[in-house]
């Protein structure tokens, strides 16, 4: 009987109670493993010092809301300023151009004293965009930041110490978003001469971006409204065909100067009474109202970023980009300056 009892509790432990067990403790060590992944996953990006800058590791950045000034590695500003000015999920080699400009712009600024105390501000009307990384991943999707910022640090990593030259010296590397087709000459946009390293180029396949097309509406009343701000004698008789025209194009076919009754005023003027997203535009006169048509978005001068992304998938590195959009330049180490 004994035995019966005996071969009895050991067939149910067998059957019932060691697979309870077991599988008990498989759920315990998977539940372990998934919290090791977790605690495993790698925090974002980090800038790998792999390039010994003699000069210009650091520099000073002034922020303009605060007024404070603060000391900070380069490349570490350069991802900072790569996300503030141009879309993550452009091309890496459109992404690589952007931050040899950017680095180019920042040694430019940093030789060229603007401000007192600072090497270069985070005022995109003065100097170049700048975001805080806190901001910059809080603003993408919560599944694409990791990605994201990856990326960009990648770019920075993989260009580290590269800069643009004319004549071994840093060039002013503008660039602007879009330039609806052809590029721009910096005296049409600010006077002066100069910078040779700027021409006017054109550039293909920028049609499909948002910042390719826009329009601006604004009624009679409006418009004289605006240019009352600069012009308090401004007088327009808009039944008159005559009385608002484009006079003259630049070799971009931007605006150089336009008609508004009794004054002209240059096409970067009536960009910025008008609020227009650049200076290639057309004119329509309806009944009541005006609407400006416009092609691209900046200044135009250098670089174009989506006519860079746009080579980038058309098989450009960003050497092909950078010499597209900045003639007679050289790609060098800044420490071979």
């Amino acid at each position: 009987m004994k035995k019966v009892l005996l071969y009895f509790f050991a067939f149910i432990f067998i059957c019932f109670l060691l697979p309870a067990l077991l599988t008990k403790r498989d759920i315990i060590t998977s539940t372990e493993n998934e919290q090791n992944i977790t605690e495993q996953q790698p925090d974002t990006a980090q800038i790998e010092n792999n390039y010994n800058y003699e000069d210009y590791s650091t520099i000073k950045l002034l922020h303009k809301e605060t007024g404070e000034v603060e000391e900070v590695a380069i490349d570490e500003y350069l991802c900072n300023v790569v996300s503030a000015e141009m879309p993550a999920d452009y091309e890496k080699e459109a992404l690589k151009a952007q931050a040899i400009v950017a680095r180019t712009y920042t040694i430019y600024k940093a030789k060229n004293k603007k401000h007192e105390n600072a090497d270069i501000c985070d005022d995109s009307t003065c100097c170049q965009a700048w975001v805080s990384k806190e901001d910059r991943l809080a603003r993408w999707e919560e599944s694409k930041r990791e990605a994201n910022w990856s990326k960009i640090v990648q770019c920075v990593n993989e260009t580290q110490g590269k800069i643009i030259t004319y004549q071994n010296e840093p060039i002013n590397a503008f660039f602007h978003a879009n330039s609806g087709g052809t590029t721009e000459l910096p005296v049409n946009v600010w006077g002066g001469s100069g910078m040779p390293y700027l021409q006017v180029v054109e550039t293909a396949g920028e049609e499909g971006y948002s910042q390719y097309a826009s329009e601006v509406e604004l009624s009679n009343d409006e418009i004289l409204e605006k240019l009352k701000s600069k012009y308090e004698d401004i007088q327009i008789d808009f039944a008159n065909a005559e009385e608002i025209k484009i006079l003259e194009y630049t070799d971009s076919n931007r605006v150089k100067t336009v008609k508004f009754g009794n004054h002209n005023i240059s096409g970067v003027e009536a960009r910025s009474i008008f609020g227009l997203k650049s200076t290639n535009f057309e004119i329509t006169k309806e009944a009541d109202k005006i609407k400006f048509s416009v092609k691209g978005y900046g200044h135009g001068v250098g670089m174009s970023q989506t006519g860079a992304d746009s080579m980038a998938k058309q098989g450009s590195n960003y050497e092909d980009i950078i010499h597209h959009f900045y003639k007679d330049v050289e790609i060098k180490e800044i420490n071979d300056l």
